[in-house]
């Protein structure tokens, strides 16, 4: 009877556990998509996601969005640019000088509306992400800081697995695909001896009041480096600055998240010998100590590791060894300037989001499809993804992520719901059209260098093209996009000249710019470069890339000379050399011909032009008239057969007509499809 009694008990406990476990498995809430972030990458995510009527919430700590400009950068100015006229009406291409704006249908929620200046005050993009979200009614849940992340195994899930979130208030969410969106926010420090007595960007004093006749020194030498010394610079008795490496030039290396001019007035003081000075140095070999009056001195790990006193006033200095030891001078105070990194703590092992290597250890390891490298259905948008184009294109900032982002929409579309790329079909007599058009207007593949606009070959007669595909995952171009290559690809980028850029660059030098095109592969400046492929690169060819080649060797390549105005339509500059290039590859006749050209080839040639076959043959094209014969003489593209003497002949009829002579050397429609079905016939 006990035995009976005790499977009793125990059938009930584990009754009453699996109604506990079932009760609690209910106690989340679940979203298809979950966004961290709702800083811009985040709602400009949102907003595709809306678009197509998805399941997706977006998680922000802060009472609104873009809770990182709300404090950054400390001085208040942005350094992306705000270009309210460009000369131009096409939005597409005003884009490509708007570097605050997010991508959307509303043409109200273009940042011009919201600042007037060329660099716009910080909380301007504040005001303009609010409204952003706002406006287009963005399911944001604002005052939800995500605290931890892991992942639950489930084979029923889209990629095998759900994501697990839980908030500061312990409440619990699901996610078949997160996206990270909270940027690169905690503050980049070095620790050696004295560290200590630095202060940090995020909180030093921004009133140049307070640095009055005092001797500064600044670890860093970045944009927030510069921006701090900018804004002392005329109240400080000195200020040093130190980094590791050698002061990179925006202008020089082409690169926008390096110096940019707007910041650099150290330079002109440290050149003009205004006292103001750049060293470079190791900091973690740095070694910061204070003396009886406060005053901060340099020495390093050397000195310290070979004294046997612990007391700052025994510590060796450099300068009782080498007499003009360049920071011998004492300093008031010491502020670190040395950017930010992503937040890991958040994230559970068993996510398995993993720091990146060597320059890029401040990102997470990602895929060149922003996926994460250990997590399928991870994805990191925004500052946190520059790892992907770091130092080569501005995936870091608004400008360029915004069309990163807009690539992962895609790629997820495809991915779970099997809605393929967007594409554009034509016929193929408009590929040369098509590919001027697209090189002049569109914004993406400007900024973007790593992100291209693709044509890929239907057959013979038409051509397709798919904007903004990433480089990176070329060889996986069918099953990404849900588009087929059958018959070759071209593959279109923007490019500098391979040894133009670099910190140690003039830039400047005289002939840096190229203007002829049968020179246009020694451009310098931006300039398109189109690689034919006659099939997809495989993945072993990609991984076998050179390291500073953006894709494997081409069967041909065509560089467009650079252009002053970018501006890439001059006839025979740009136009004429493209489009032999792409007749070469494709082994067909692109040009565009009148009817009587058109005419003359269907009785010599066994095989029509694509511009008769699919104009003159199917009686589509332009109507002739007096004012575009005349032109097309001019042009020496049609011969005159109306030459005259003088106007006397005309009247005494010694000279026939246009008119006449076309009605006596050209057949007239119905005879000349009368005489085409006879010539098939034979």
């Amino acid at each position: 009877m006990l035995p009976s009694l005790s499977k009793c008990v125990q059938e009930l406990l584990l009754t009453f556990t699996l109604s506990v476990a079932s009760s609690c498995s209910h106690d989340f809430l679940y979203h298809d998509y979950c966004i961290i972030g709702a800083g811009p990458s985040g709602l400009q995510m949102a907003y595709f996601l809306q678009r197509t009527g998805r399941d997706y919430v977006v998680f922000e700590r802060g009472h609104a969005p873009g809770r990182f400009f709300t404090l950054y950068p400390r001085h208040r100015k942005l350094i992306s640019v705000n270009k309210r006229y460009t000369g131009k009406s096409n939005s597409e291409f005003n884009l490509r000088h708007d570097w605050n704006s997010l991508l959307s249908h509303d043409s109200r929620l273009l940042f011009r509306h919201y600042s007037h200046d060329f660099f716009p005050h910080a909380d301007a993009m504040v005001h303009y992400l609010t409204d952003f979200a706002s406006m287009l009614d963005l399911q944001v849940q604002y005052n939800t800081s995500i605290t931890h992340v892991m992942l639950e195994k489930d084979i029923k899930a889209w990629n095998g697995h759900y994501f697990s979130l839980t908030d500061q208030n312990a409440q619990l969410y699901k996610c078949s695909v997160l996206l990270v969106a909270t940027g690169t926010w905690i503050p980049h420090e070095v620790n050696f001896p004295g560290s200590e007595y630095v202060e940090g960007y995020e909180s030093v004093s921004i009133d140049p009041e307070d640095f009055v006749g005092q001797s500064v020194l600044i670890l860093g030498r970045g944009n927030s480096a510069f921006e701090t010394a900018e804004n002392i610079l005329g109240v400080t008795n000195f200020i040093h600055m130190v980094s590791r490496s050698r002061v990179r030039l925006s202008w020089a290396t082409h690169y926008v998240g390096d110096l940019r001019a707007i910041n650099n007035g150290l330079l002109d003081t440290y050149q003009l010998k205004s006292l103001d000075g750049l060293l470079e140095g190791d900091l973690e070999d740095l070694v910061l100590v204070k003396d009886k009056k406060g005053k901060l001195h340099i020495t390093l790990r050397f000195y310290l590791e070979n004294s046997n006193s612990s007391e700052a006033e025994s510590i060796p200095l450099p300068q009782d060894e080498l007499d003009n030891f360049a920071t011998r001078a004492p300093y008031d105070r010491a502020i670190r300037c040395l950017g930010w990194k992503f937040d890991f703590s958040i994230f559970n092992k068993s996510v398995g989001l993993m720091r990146g290597k060597g320059s890029r250890k401040k990102y997470p390891l990602i895929k060149p499809s922003y996926e994460a490298k250990a997590t399928r259905g991870l994805f990191v948008l925004g500052t946190a993804s520059h790892s992907v184009d770091f130092r080569k294109s501005a995936g870091g900032f608004i400008h360029g992520f915004r069309y990163t982002v807009r690539t992962v929409h895609r790629l997820l579309e495809v991915r779970h719901h099997r809605i393929p790329w967007p594409s554009s079909v034509y016929p193929i007599m408009q590929l040369t059209n098509a590919i001027v058009k697209r090189l002049n207007e569109a914004s993406g593949i400007y900024q973007m260098f790593i992100l291209f606009l693709l044509v890929v070959f239907r057959n013979a007669t038409k051509f397709e093209y798919l904007e903004e595909y990433p480089i990176g995952v070329l060889q996986d171009l069918e099953w990404r996009t849900g588009r087929k290559v059958q018959n070759g690809l071209f593959v279109i980028m923007m490019e500098y000249g391979k040894n133009f850029s670099g910190p140690d660059k003039d830039v400047f030098y005289y002939n840096r710019a190229v203007g002829e095109a049968q020179h246009a592969w020694q451009s310098n400046f931006l300039h398109p470069v189109i690689y034919y492929y006659k099939h997809l690169p495989t993945e072993r060819e990609m991984r076998l890339c050179p390291p500073d080649w953006h894709l494997p060797r081409p069967d041909a390549i065509h560089h467009i000379v650079e252009d002053f105005l970018t501006d890439w339509t001059a006839p025979n500059a740009h136009i004429l050399p493209l489009r032999r290039f792409l007749e070469n590859c494709l082994e067909t006749d692109l040009r565009r011909f009148y009817a009587e050209s058109c005419f003359l080839f269907a009785f010599t040639h066994q095989r029509l032009p694509p511009f008769c076959q699919q104009g003159y043959m199917r009686m589509q094209g332009l109507m002739g008239n007096e004012r575009l014969r005349r032109y097309g003489v001019e042009a020496g593209l049609l011969k005159d057969y109306a030459v005259m003497d003088s106007p006397s002949e005309r009247k005494g009829g010694s000279v026939q007509s246009h008119d006449q002579l076309l009605n006596n050397q050209m057949t007239p429609n119905h005879q000349l499809q009368h005489l085409m079905s006879t010539r098939d016939e034979l």
